[in-house]
């Protein structure tokens, strides 16, 4: 890594947070809103819809 160690820490705390957001599931909800303005639903009947649509279609679950 180049750049000052403030820079470089700066660049792995973007990383973490960028890392968290897309494993919690907070990027997918905000890229959903983005390509459905207006009509984006709330952000717990999004995980409810999602939840369903996983238990539907497991996709390589073990249970």
């Amino acid at each position: 890594m180049t750049g000052t160690p403030s820079e470089r820490l700066r660049r792995v705390v973007r990383f973490v947070r960028w890392y968290l957001r897309e494993i919690t599931g907070d990027a997918a909800y905000e890229r959903h809103v983005a390509r459905h303005p207006g009509h984006a639903p709330t952000r717990r009947e999004y995980e409810r819809r999602r939840a369903a649509r996983r238990d539907h279609n497991p996709e390589g679950r073990c249970c």
